[in-house]
């Protein structure tokens, strides 16, 4: 009685306010705040649809292209709930404004895992969405895309055809009930109006007063996997990418940026490289958000202002970090990790006690305590297309073409080094040759609004190198794990503790990209996929040690999950070998219960043939099965690799077998794409992907040093889909987590040996 007589008394005028707002739900997301203009004969009917009287639909997307076929996916659930055709849908980026903020990366990014489906999680969603939908960001990321837009474009789609009903009702003058619709015409008895007829006429289409979503049983676009929207273009070159922004009159920049991370130029000699036939301007590189500090040259093609960055002669001051080393990172995270302790992110049960117990035997049904650490180095991201970004500054307005996951962002970015206001600033989305996290990054584009103001009314486009993208990059952060466990002499797990050591992504990646919900100590991505993991412990203990280092670190595909599951997976096919119990069937025991995780592990080890003989590899090497499940985005995927090695003892992996629940599929040739791409991805860092840093420098700096899978590399990668009828979950990121500690099992099995470290190498002498 005295708290709530206090809240009350402090319910002033603004906090009554807050109150109101607080019991209010999440604004709406159909209509956007400058109202929707309508161009070319198109006419908007709400803020992502608008209909053309050719009959062309246009879907309104605030989501990027990077190549994982979002677009399609998006234009399938538009055509659905609009009752068109999918070839009548064409694309049209969404411009900045709240109601294209995503909602879901800040329920991703709540502490809480899966399991916690109770009043909290549904009262700290509502805030988070609340909170979002005024504050929040237009990101693509986190595998995200589908999960936040489902709700609204159909929405957007049921409302639009009722609008399009209703004004055909109005024209023929009959009962709206009397009139239907089906492949972009609604028709009442033996008239027929195309919806760009109805567009046509001219008449109100002021939004319909209520709308029906389809019922999924009616559903005849989603769930079909027709051809991309982008295949056509992609293939006959004519998608525009950033790099491919051509505005009239467009000059090139190329840069040089501190070799050491922290450093800066000291001196350099911008009147040689002025004096180069072509050369127009040069360009000290201030570091603008969050971009290594350098110099760029301003020429009339790129070759010629790349060969002019040597007449600079710059001289560079190495800054605080000459002596930093990966080495030493890894080192000090090692430690952190033994240590134990930090901020706990999930505490169910004893299990320090039971563990202590099980130590000295006087656990129930005691067995032993298996123990092990893994460690993970700093990944680069290497997008096909590198970083790019073209500006057009004027005094009072500017115009940038790029590539870009977070476009909000880009534009905040370039204002700001401009000192324009951002309502000032034009972002043209453009294709993204891979995104992985990379361009939710600003750097770039910050950098080239700073080349851009150099020559105000000229175009220039900022291109990198691929070493200036390899050694400039937010890495993945690299991470030490420790996990003790007590096995029962059952093989039950009584108890699981998990330290985790790494630097943190979100505050760093706020501070430098502006966004302001980023300023908390989230922390979440450095645990994910083992807090929230679907098996069932007798106890269990996830904590994480913050690192604090010099390394720049950023958002990587499938982020903490990209580490935890080599951690966790690999540890819990260790407990299995430990207890003497088959690694599918150990799993079978942890997951009891669990229905949709089970069926996802039971099919991927019936597709791949899980207890039979492997067989040999085409020269007679023998195969080993590896399986890995993991939890992430939404989804539950389990992975079987099938793997040999060659006569030189390098390690081949023939064949992988995906189990996917990814809720309802919308298009399920795309999901299959994505656990290839993720796949592919995922053995590049499981095999080969490693940055080294000695003196401070990066020492890799192209696919020489830092190496993709190769072609013939390549395995065969089948997938396999749980039928759901639960809403779409992420598949962006998550065919990654599984692949490489589903490869390490695969060598364990093979060669004896347990492999802790990625990337994954065998020891010579073994």
């Amino acid at each position: 009685m005295k708290r709530r007589t206090f809240l009350l008394a402090g319910l002033g005028a603004g906090g009554a306010v807050l109150l109101g707002w607080s019991l209010l739900p999440p604004r709406q997301r159909l209509y956007p705040s400058r109202g929707i203009p309508s161009a070319d004969g198109r006419i908007a009917l709400n803020g992502w649809v608008a209909i053309a009287p050719d009959d062309t639909v246009t879907a309104v997307l605030p989501k990027s292209e990077m190549g994982q076929g979002v677009h399609t996916a998006l234009a399938m659930i538009l055509a659905e709930e609009l009752d068109c055709t999918l070839a009548q849908v064409r694309i049209a980026q969404a411009p900045v404004d709240a109601i294209y903020h995503n909602l879901v990366v800040g329920r991703d990014a709540l502490p809480l895992p899966p399991e916690s489906d109770g009043v909290l999680r549904r009262v700290v969603e509502w805030y988070s969405d609340k909170l979002l939908r005024e504050f929040g960001v237009m990101t693509t990321g986190g595998s995200t895309s589908i999960r936040d837009c489902w709700a609204p474009l159909r929405d957007a789609g049921a409302i639009a055809r009722a609008t399009l009903l209703e004004a055909a009702a109005r024209h023929w003058q009959v009962p709206v009930t009397s009139c239907s619709t089906h492949d972009g015409v609604v028709t009442c008895g033996d008239r027929a109006l195309r919806y760009g007829e109805i567009v046509a006429l001219g008449g109100d289409l002021a939004p319909a007063r209520a709308f029906t979503r389809k019922a999924p049983s009616t559903y005849r676009v989603i769930g079909t996997s027709p051809p991309r929207l982008d295949a056509r273009a992609k293939t006959d070159g004519t998608a525009i990418f950033g790099i491919d922004a051509r505005p009239a009159g467009l000059a090139y920049a190329a840069v040089t940026m501190a070799p050491v991370i922290g450093g800066a130029p000291s001196s350099f000699d911008a009147d040689a490289a002025r004096a180069l036939p072509g050369v127009r301007e040069v360009v000290a590189l201030s570091g603008a958000n969050g971009s290594a500090r350098g110099v760029a040259v301003i020429a009339n093609a790129w070759p010629v202002a790349r060969r002019a960055l040597e007449a600079l002669a710059v001289q560079w001051d190495a800054g605080p970090n000459a002596a930093l080393s990966s080495d030493a990172v890894l080192d000090a995270l090692r430690a952190q990790a033994r240590e134990g302790g930090g901020r706990t992110f999930r505490r169910d049960g004893d299990a320090d006690g039971m563990l202590a117990r099980a130590a000295e035997g006087t656990a129930s049904a005691a067995g032993r305590v298996v123990a092990a650490e893994y460690e993970v180095p700093f990944l680069a991201h290497t997008t096909m297309e590198p970083p790019n970004c073209t500006v057009l500054a004027h005094d009072d307005r500017a115009d940038v073409w790029v590539g870009t996951q977070v476009p909000g962002q880009a534009r905040a970015a370039v204002a700001q080094v401009l000192g324009l206001d951002p309502e000032r600033v034009t972002v043209h989305v453009a294709y993204l040759g891979g995104g992985f996290g990379r361009r939710l990054e600003v750097d770039f584009i910050g950098q080239a609004a700073e080349v851009a103001a150099a020559m105000r009314g000229t175009p220039v486009q900022v291109i990198w190198s691929r070493e200036d993208d390899v050694r400039h990059d937010f890495y993945r952060p690299a991470c030490a794990a420790r996990l003790d466990a007590a096995l029962g002499a059952d093989g039950t797990v009584l108890a699981l503790r998990a330290c985790v050591a790494s630097q943190e992504i979100t505050r760093p990646y706020g501070a430098r990209s502006g966004v302001r919900l980023a300023r908390f100590d989230v922390r979440k991505s450095s645990v994910e996929g083992l807090f929230d993991q679907p098996y069932a412990f007798g106890a269990l203990q996830v904590t994480h040690q913050l690192a604090r280092h010099a390394v720049p670190v950023g958002y990587w595909r499938a982020v903490g999950h990209s580490h935890n599951a080599f951690f966790l997976e690999g540890f819990v096919d260790e407990l299995a070998h430990a207890a003497g119990i088959d690694p599918v069937a150990f799993r079978e025991r942890l997951l009891a219960g669990n229905e949709r995780a089970l069926a996802v592990l039971r099919l991927a080890a019936a597709r791949s043939g899980w207890g039979s003989a492997p067989g040999v590899a085409a020269d007679g090497a023998p195969i080993a099965r590896g399986i890995a499940l993991h939890r992430s985005f939404g989804s539950i995927v389990a992975q079987v690799a099938e793997v040999s090695l060659s006569p030189s003892r390098a390690i081949r992996v023939h064949r992988v077998t995906c189990a996917v629940d990814c809720g309802l599929a919308i298009n399920p040739d795309g999901v299959a794409q994505q656990m290839e791409s993720a796949v592919v991805f995922g053995l590049s860092a499981a095999l080969h992907g490693e940055i080294t840093i000695v003196n401070g420098r990066v020492q890799q700096g192209n696919f020489d040093s830092y190496r993709a899978l190769r072609l013939a590399e390549a395995p065969e990668v089948v997938t396999h889909l749980v039928p759901s009828g639960e809403p779409p979950e992420g598949v962006g990121e998550a065919g990654l987590p599984p692949i490489a500690p589903a490869v390490a099992s695969a060598l364990f099995s093979l060669t004896g040996q347990r492999l802790r470290r990625l990337p994954l190498r065998l020891a010579e002498d073994a």
